[in-house]
């Protein structure tokens, strides 16, 4: 029997909750203080939602960001407090910062595709002439985005108009850069122990009611972050070949290759069966990859809404 995708929720969990439907998850405000995050299995690219859900994407999302926030907790507190349902997590409300953490390990993405037009400055920073798609920096940089509204595109923006604009003070900017950076170094180590590069990821952080910066939203999942196989890949990105990436850019690739890049007028390609279960495949490979565990789409639940309200409610 195949897995229904589940799409978007609508639990009544609190008298006067608030609930936000982002791109992928569902949020659910119960109070001042708490949230349910259900991640669901919509699939998102370019900064819009894809037609077809892809059944067990949602928890392989929540697990694996579980899975990197208990192991980074020692570099900067996080939000997660207990996972209710592989879909669902529940924890602190923290007040967004509206920037985007992009950290970038290698010439990848939107960073190669800038770097392919002519430009040698991204969010501010100066990019080596002569460099070859997927090729490391030195250091890694930090590439910001603002933090978008519902409907709205990210936007590239360099730290200097962060500060300057007052999105962020220099103050806690700082903390923001070094908080990413030492998340980046941590999954960096992660990642190479199963024989994976973590190439780029970004962070989201929060400010709790008595100031302290906390880690929101996800960590290190292929939808925030991008991975290649460590094997042979400085060869190959040094004979300008093909290196092998567990993460969603493959998503972004096809959708490109079908005439789609999220731009005004255009129209988004059709999802064939064989498409939805190439995607599973990836995302099942990465969980399998990063998590050492198996993640097996053949036996997950079925995720109706009933299941997972029963579950947040029992610990509510």
């Amino acid at each position: 029997m195949a897995h229904q995708a589940l799409l978007q929720t609508d639990f009544q969990l609190s008298p006067n909750q608030r609930v936000y439907h982002g791109k992928v998850r569902d949020v659910y405000f119960l109070d001042d203080k708490k949230i349910v995050m259900v991640a669901t299995d919509r699939i998102s690219a370019f900064d819009v939602v894809l037609p077809k859900g892809i059944p067990g994407k949602g928890q392989v999302l929540n697990l694996i960001a579980a899975h990197f926030l208990e192991k980074t907790r020692d570099i900067v507190p996080n939000w997660l407090e207990k996972v209710l349902h592989p879909q669902v997590s529940f924890g602190k409300l923290a007040t967004p910062f509206k920037v985007e953490m992009v950290v970038r390990g290698c010439l990848t993405g939107h960073a190669w595709r800038t770097y392919a037009s002519g430009k040698r400055t991204l969010c501010g920073v100066t990019l080596p002439e002569g460099m070859k798609e997927n090729q490391p920096f030195e250091n890694p940089i930090i590439t910001p985005t603002t933090k978008a509204e519902q409907g709205e595109h990210d936007a590239d923006i360099s730290r200097e108009e962060i500060m300057a604009k007052g999105i962020v003070s220099q103050e806690e900017y700082e903390k923001l850069e070094a908080y990413s950076l030492a998340l980046f170094a941590r999954g960096c180590e992660m990642a190479s122990e199963r024989g994976l590069i973590l190439v780029d990821t970004k962070y989201e952080f929060g400010k709790l009611e008595d100031g302290t910066i906390i880690l929101i939203d996800e960590i290190h999942t292929p939808d925030s972050s991008r991975y290649f196989e460590l094997e042979n890949f400085d060869v190959l990105w040094k004979n300008g070949h093909a290196v092998r990436q567990l993460s969603k850019e493959f998503v972004r690739q096809w959708l490109m290759e079908n005439g789609f890049s999220g731009k005004d007028g255009q129209v988004m390609p059709e999802m064939s069966p064989e498409v939805v279960s190439s995607i599973q495949k990836r995302y099942a490979e990465l969980y399998n990859r990063i998590v050492g565990t198996n993640f097996d789409f053949t036996k997950i639940d079925v995720t109706f809404e009933n299941q997972i309200q029963k579950s947040v409610q029992q610990f509510l």
